[in-house]
């Protein structure tokens, strides 16, 4: 799998919206690859009430709704180009998704990424 350029896609889905003063989305891009091998791309989106979702859930609802659960790879990248792992909450929702996306590689940088499990080691 060709890091850079699942890194270069979520780059290029992570253009900031502002649409006004209560709401914000795009500064986060991320691409998932399902084990079909397709991939999926999402965006966050975050409202001043506190509301809104991560990059990553974004994707896993695109996803889902070509009845895919298995999450081979997974990359976010804000809207500068800095790669950033999941959150907590996203790498769970990942986790509950599927036990297969335990092994979900986790992409960290152009020449990094780590299992899912590595990144919630008392799961």
């Amino acid at each position: 799998m060709d890091y850079a350029s699942l890194i270069h896609q979520a780059h290029s889905v992570a253009k900031p919206i502002y649409p006004n003063d209560d709401c914000q989305a795009g500064t986060v891009g991320a691409v998932i690859v399902s084990s079909t091998g397709q991939t999926y791309t999402g965006i966050c989106l975050d409202f001043s009430c506190s509301l809104g979702f991560c990059a990553e859930h974004a994707a896993i609802a695109e996803m889902l709704k070509h009845h895919e659960t298995q999450i081979t790879h997974v990359v976010a990248v804000d809207h500068t180009g800095q790669v950033m792992p999941p959150c907590g909450r996203c790498r769970e929702m990942m986790w509950q998704l599927d036990a297969a996306n335990q092994d979900t590689l986790v992409i960290l940088g152009e020449a990094e990424a780590k299992p899912l499990s590595d990144l919630l080691p008392f799961r």
